[in-house]
């Protein structure tokens, strides 16, 4: 579904990405792992096109990504993505913000088909319709994580990026989020890629892991090899070793 080849970007003289080589079949939860600062974000953003790489190609479906022009949009419109810090919009009410996209474009909805659509995806990640015109800054970290959820499948996207889906939530509510993660993945047959450092939602959530290290994919593999390999880099960072390969101070 998604493959890059040789994929290239620096910033200046720091180099982000050094020949990125890496596919994700359709249908499979991609989780990328690797320490802070080493281009996790980036990459997606590559292949949304809001970053351009320096050099290498990016294909979604076969064809290469569209960075621009007539069929951006439409190119887009297959994407869902749940920010890692929730990205939600202050002065907006939650169904407003599950409903952004669905309210705007060529296939703009109706408001209350929008509003009817955007309470069925909260109840899908457990939010009654009470929350839906309370304002964000009236929720709980938790809660707005799941708002972001509903936000990201509300188009229902074949493809969904996960950018640090449990960062600041206590451990039960991460839990929560990553089941919710894979059962919506699941059901929807999406393609999904996650960036993560969390190894309990790598564990949740993966179906194949790929280990960014030095600007390339280290080590990339099926979740159940990957407690398995002999590869330094992936033992160091699962393990959360001071001692390895790689680097401890970026």
């Amino acid at each position: 579904m998604i493959e890059l080849s040789d994929v290239k970007k620096s910033f200046g003289a720091k180099t982000v990405l050094n020949g990125v080589d890496l596919k994700v079949p359709r249908g499979t939860s991609m989780v990328i792992i690797g320490g802070s600062g080493t281009g996790k974000s980036v990459l997606l953003k590559c292949i949304l096109g809001l970053v351009t790489p320096d050099a290498g190609q990016i294909t979604v479906d076969g064809a290469p990504a569209a960075t621009s022009g007539p069929g951006r949009e439409a190119f887009l419109d297959r994407f869902g993505m749940l920010f890692q810090g929730g990205a939600l919009f202050d002065s907006l009410p939650v169904w407003q913000n599950v409903a952004f996209r669905l309210q705007r474009g060529p296939r703009k909805l109706p408001k209350d088909e929008a509003r009817a659509r955007a309470l069925d995806k909260l109840r899908r990640v457990g939010l009654d319709k009470s929350v839906a015109d309370l304002f964000p800054a009236e929720l709980s970290g938790g809660m707005q994580k799941r708002v972001g959820l509903a936000r990201a499948i509300a188009a229902e996207p074949e493809i969904i990026f996960f950018d640090e889906p449990t960062t600041g939530l206590d451990p039960i509510m991460a839990g929560v989020i990553n089941d919710l993660i894979r059962e919506i993945v699941t059901e929807m047959g999406a393609t999904a890629m996650t960036i993560t450092h969390d190894m309990t939602s790598v564990r949740a959530i993966a179906d194949r892991v790929a280990m960014l290290e030095g600007g390339v994919i280290r080590w990339t593999g099926p979740i159940a090899e990957m407690d398995r390999t002999p590869d330094p880099y992936v033992q160091q960072f699962i393990h959360g070793r001071a001692e390895g390969p790689i680097a401890t101070v970026r």
